[in-house]
């Protein structure tokens, strides 16, 4: 079994509505989102096969919703991955909205973009 070379790294790419976590300079997984108003909306996240096991989504997302805290923005949790997430993590639940019928009418709208 071989050893994580280098610590993964998360970053913002807005021109593409997503974080990507990094593995040795590689993409091993991204999270997508739109941004309606102060409200980050989270639609799809995905982790490579090749990366899979190694608890890359979780560090990913962790780190994506603390960005979002940091930019004083809420989370609304449209994948089912962020939402599992946010369920064993309530430090998050304060800048937390719910996913209603008006923002998935509203996502859908963007994603046809």
């Amino acid at each position: 079994m071989t050893e994580q070379s280098t610590t993964p790294d998360v970053r913002r790419v807005d021109a593409r509505h997503r974080y990507e976590i990094l593995v040795d300079g590689e993409r091993a997984g991204l999270t997508a989102y739109r941004d309606r108003d102060d409200r980050r909306v989270f639609f799809h996240t995905e982790v490579g096969e090749a990366y899979a096991g190694r608890g890359l989504a979780s560090i990913l997302i962790e780190q994506a919703l603390t960005d979002v805290r940091a930019s004083g923005m809420r989370i609304v949790p449209v994948c089912p991955y962020v939402a599992k997430f946010l369920k064993k993590h309530d430090e998050f639940a304060d800048i937390t909205d719910p996913v209603t019928p008006e923002v998935l009418q509203w996502l859908e709208g963007q994603l046809k973009r």
